[in-house]
């Protein structure tokens, strides 16, 4: 990607609003076919024999979300005919959006080009967007905001390769070794990563870590990865993401009708290290650590049962109530060690966690606990910028009595109600009162029919854009 003031490919894209005066400049017959209604598109040769492409955005200013999926729409349309260097004139979007929409321009030319079991790195090696109709005074900020966005792309495009990966492919320790590699790849001076072995765990006292991935002879891990490009500030974020590899349900097996998702409960950590990745490639200046649980949950003679109680890294103990809450026994080992070790001052859990709150919100829209306001008003700004749809979920201490248990500090299942609320408060009760929020994107991370343009089928990077952005400089 890069921007050109004057018109350079054969191929050229314009954005074009309904009633807008470009619509009027085409023939009768041209006026017929186009009318600039959202996604609507025309195809034709213009006075200079090269080949004019309009894409409808209507008639109402372009969310943010819009502005990636008709991006990416017009990256796709490329891609369909074969079409490997063309323009984008985006001066209806700067005009609509602001200089800043270059960062979703940018992802959704990149989005568009994904291709489900294809490295990403390829198809964007493979097609070049030429970015036109940008103020010559605003040359320097689109620049920059292109890379940003082309960063953040570049986090969710790995997310998504890491949760489309089979699990035989991508055990545990292969897991780490793969967002190793990639952070490695930056030559970041200001990364710093920890990989902590099975042994290794047990000795810490990550119990509740180690009794989930003791069921399989994948052996658990765990990674610890500080960026810290300002070492002056105590201020740092914890980033904890759910990277469970093969989720069976234990000896609580999952139906044969669940069985086709369980390589993707991993999308959390995938998640994080896709932000990790887009932070650090735009050398954002803000200290930010991740801690990603990486372990398979299976059947076998060392698996979890129902009843058990086990203990973990805070000291807690919980008692088992269903072994298919894996993720959460996981994550509260790691948001335990994110507080007392990683020295976070707040900290962010996300997780394909539930059913329940798919049954709540559905494919579009991820559910969020966050016990401070500040930081949730924080990460609703994120939200905002990034376009990614999250809605609040409210809890009382009657929702923090249904995990209280009889025979152990804490149980790891509610009552049969508020399935999302119980599975976030049980993660809440490791966070030791430091600054919460909790993520379920177990709607969100994968969709089998895409509902936006920039989305294919299979894994969508949920959470990658929206982390980014809470976490970038002020």
């Amino acid at each position: 990607m890069n921007t050109e003031k004057q018109w350079k490919n054969k191929f050229q894209i314009s954005f074009v609003a309904e009633e807008h005066q470009r619509i009027q400049e085409l023939s009768t017959g041209l006026q017929q076919l186009f009318h600039g209604k959202y996604l609507e598109q025309l195809i034709f040769e213009n006075e200079e024999a090269d080949m004019s492409v309009y894409i409808g955005i209507g008639k109402e200013p372009l969310t943010t979300n819009q502005i990636i999926e008709v991006t990416a729409f017009a990256s796709q349309l490329m891609k369909e005919y074969d079409i490997k260097n063309y323009d984008l004139d985006v001066s209806n979007l700067i005009e609509q959006a602001g200089i800043r929409c270059l960062e979703q321009v940018a992802q959704g030319v990149c989005l568009g080009t994904f291709e489900k079991y294809k490295p990403y790195e390829e198809s964007l090696r493979a097609f070049t967007a030429c970015f036109c109709g940008i103020p010559d005074l605003e040359q320097r900020k689109a620049k920059a905001h292109i890379a940003k966005g082309q960063a953040i792309a570049e986090g969710i495009l790995f997310a998504r390769d890491l949760v489309n990966c089979p699990s035989n492919q991508l055990k545990p320790m292969e897991f780490a070794g793969r967002i190793m590699k990639k952070l490695n790849s930056l030559h970041c001076k200001e990364l710093k990563i920890q990989l902590i072995d099975a042994d290794k765990l047990k000795t810490m006292g990550m119990d509740a870590l180690y009794s989930v991935g003791n069921s399989s002879a994948n052996p658990p891990c765990f990674l610890e990865i500080e960026y810290t490009p300002k070492p002056q500030s105590k201020n740092r974020i914890g980033l904890v993401g759910k990277g469970v590899t093969v989720d069976t349900g234990g000896y609580c097996l999952k139906p044969s009708s669940s069985m086709a998702g369980i390589k993707g409960d991993m999308a959390g950590a995938a998640a994080v290290a896709g932000a990790i990745y887009a932070l650090a490639k735009n050398g954002q200046k803000k200290n930010v650590s991740a801690f990603l649980p990486m372990c398979e949950n299976r059947i076998s003679n060392g698996s979890l049962l129902p009843g058990d109680v086990i203990s973990s890294y805070s000291g807690k103990t919980i008692e088992i109530m269903n072994t298919d809450a894996e993720g959460r026994l996981i994550l509260a080992d790691a948001v335990s060690y994110a507080v007392k070790k990683g020295e976070v001052t707040s900290v962010l859990d996300i997780a394909t966690l539930t059913g329940a709150v798919v049954n709540m919100l559905g494919f579009s829209i991820a559910g969020v606990l966050c016990d401070q306001e500040q930081l949730y008003q924080q990460f609703l700004k994120a939200a905002k910028i990034s376009g990614e749809q999250y809605h609040r979920l409210p809890f009382k201490k009657e929702h923090e009595e249904m995990i209280k248990s009889e025979v152990a500090d804490v149980k790891n299942m509610g009552d049969s109600c508020c399935g999302t609320i119980t599975a976030g408060l049980f993660i809440r009760e490791f966070a030791e009162q430091t600054p919460w929020i909790h993520l379920d994107i177990a709607g969100t991370a994968w969709v089998d029919t895409p509902i936006w343009n920039y989305q294919k089928s299979g894994a969508t990077g949920a959470g990658v854009s929206t982390i980014y952005y809470l976490c970038e400089d002020e």
